[in-house]
């Protein structure tokens, strides 16, 4: 957000000028390579595979990787700021999912399994998505219904999956499936390099309400055949538990974004509203405009301080789950609530599709939603409290 919007915000450690540096370096490639083609790929339902090769070259894709897997070996602060460069640009959140599924084969693949996928997904030569999400049992992983059943050195996979991000465009696949007894005990995560994988096919790109550059599908495994070295870490019955290791890290892969569109919001509508006349002035010069947009810089302001400690406390190992449940939940919450509110001050204007403004407000109802919902976030919070 330009600084004459907001009080200077506290400069954590990890915010030093190497990072700056970075953060500059991927705002400009954003800005000449991926924004132009935006348009497109929102027309056609996806980024195609090859964009992240030179974005991936260029060190943006996975820069927290070691430099034996082909990353840079940076802090983890590094891919939040590519994901708040990305979301500033309307980008969809389709390398966060890679970054997600990149970071189980890092902490919990074998060194075989390490060696064979993540160097590929450091270069952009492979794409990842999870697929945990089935028809019928949502955020309920417990519930899965997806089976792999051991035969010799394979397992054979039957089930399907929905809503999962880059399902279309992704060759690599971090699969949840039920390799033992009901509930979380019996849950497994297998990888599947999904080219030409007989059994395994990608159904309908699903519509949604916005995101329509990301490309969200169906998945279907009917006897899919994986080698049994593609079960991540190579014991059974530990999906669950790999699966919630993540969870501050992948709650701010949420949050940071929100941050970042709410600071594009208000200054979108800070422009407009300078710029649109009505009634013989400008719509800023009204009492209730300046209120209303003097409310959404204090919200940005807010929701800015609090990701950036939760980033240093992320760095420094002390974010805990709670702190990164409230992170998700609040900044998404008050994400949809400023699009929302500037929206109405662009009048009919903020509901074309060519304004970015109404294109962020559609982006941002998800947010609620993925990556947990926010209803499971607080109830998780009050978990804690109440013992």
């Amino acid at each position: 957000m330009h600084p004459s919007l907001l009080p200077r915000l506290h400069r954590h450690p990890w915010m030093d000028e190497q990072i700056e540096a970075f953060r500059e370096q991927v705002r400009r490639y954003v800005a000449a390579e991926l924004a132009p083609q935006l348009e497109g790929w929102r027309r056609q339902g996806y980024i195609p595979r090859q964009v992240w090769r030179p974005f991936a070259a260029l060190g943006f894709l996975l820069p927290e990787l070691d430099e034996a897997w082909g990353g840079a070996g940076a802090s983890l602060a590094y891919q939040l700021v590519v994901q708040d460069e990305l979301a500033r640009a309307e980008m969809p959140a389709n390398t966060a999912v890679h970054t997600i599924a990149a970071h189980y084969i890092l902490d919990y693949g074998t060194e075989a399994q390490k060696q064979r996928w993540l160097p590929g997904l450091a270069s952009g030569e492979l794409l990842a998505g999870i697929a945990m999400t089935e028809p019928g049992c949502g955020s309920d992983l417990k519930a899965l219904r997806t089976r792999a059943r051991r035969e010799g050195d394979s397992y054979l996979i039957d089930g399907a999956k929905t809503f999962i991000t880059n399902g279309f465009t992704a060759n690599l696949l971090v699969v949840a499936v039920r390799t033992g007894e009901a509930g979380s005990k019996g849950v497994s995560l297998i990888v599947l390099e999904t080219e030409d994988l007989p059994g395994f096919s990608v159904g309908r790109r699903l519509e949604k309400l916005g995101q329509h550059a990301s490309d969200t599908a169906e998945l279907a495994f009917q006897g899919v055949r994986v080698p049994a070295d593609h079960l991540l870490g190579g014991t059974e019955g530990q999906g669950f538990r790999q699966l919630m290791s993540q969870l501050p890290y992948e709650r701010l892969l949420l949050a940071v974004p929100a941050a970042a569109i709410i600071e594009r919001a208000v200054e979108l509508t800070v422009e407009y509203t300078s710029q649109r006349q009505a009634f013989g002035q400008s719509v800023a010069s009204f009492q209730n405009t300046r209120f209303k947009l003097a409310e959404c810089a204090t919200l940005a302001h807010v929701v800015r301080s609090f990701v950036n400690d939760c980033v240093q406390r992320l760095l420094d190992g002390t974010l805990d789950d709670e702190a990164a449940y409230m992170a998700k939940w609040w900044t998404t919450e008050q994400q949809c609530k400023v699009l929302d509110e500037c929206l109405q001050l662009f009048g009919g204007y903020g509901y074309m599709a060519e304004y970015p403004i109404a294109r962020l407000y559609a982006d941002a109802r998800v947010q609620k939603i993925y990556g947990g919902t926010n209803e499971i976030m607080k109830d998780l919070i009050a978990r804690k409290l109440l013992g």
